[in-house]
């Protein structure tokens, strides 16, 4: 029987509980994606998973942030009020090829600055989590969250 795509239920589900075959598949994706490995069977190899259990799994799971890709999201992030940290976040989305629609900008008060960004995801070669998780190494960087997505 063939489902239409609206008759399909997504769900939320914490990594730790999905079966191995599944963990490992999504790992594949991400070797794949990063070129960590040359092809299907390099990846599948250095993962031991076997080619018809990824096969059988790869359309099917995605991290939670990769549904987000072709969206927009917006940051709010919160720096430290020294001069080139909100340069360095701009220039990390830029270099992940993500596109800032827009930035807003509090009032530093205490040290710290609040910044809303607005980006567009849609040609980012990274996730939305791999962003977030390098503007978090950035130093002055004190929080990053994802606020809203469209």
């Amino acid at each position: 029987m063939s489902k239409d795509k609206k008759d399909f239920k997504f769900y939320l589900v914490r990594e730790d509980i999905l079966p191995e075959a599944i963990k490992k598949t999504i790992k594949v994706k991400e070797i794949l994606k990063h070129g960590e490995a040359r092809t299907i069977n390099d990846a599948v190899c250095m993962m031991n998973l076997s080619r018809s259990a990824y096969y059988k799994y790869k359309d099917y799971v995605l991290p939670f942030y990769d549904v987000m890709q072709g969206k927009l999201v917006t940051l709010s992030v919160t720096l430290s009020d020294r001069p080139g940290k909100l340069s360095q976040v701009l220039n990390t989305v830029a270099d992940s090829n993500g596109s800032i629609l827009t930035i807003n900008q509090g009032i530093p008060l205490q040290g710290t600055a609040n910044v809303s960004i607005s980006v567009e995801t849609k040609e980012m070669d990274i996730s939305v989590e791999d962003l977030v998780r390098r503007l978090k190494t950035l130093s002055g960087v004190q929080h990053v969250h994802i606020i809203g997505q469209v």
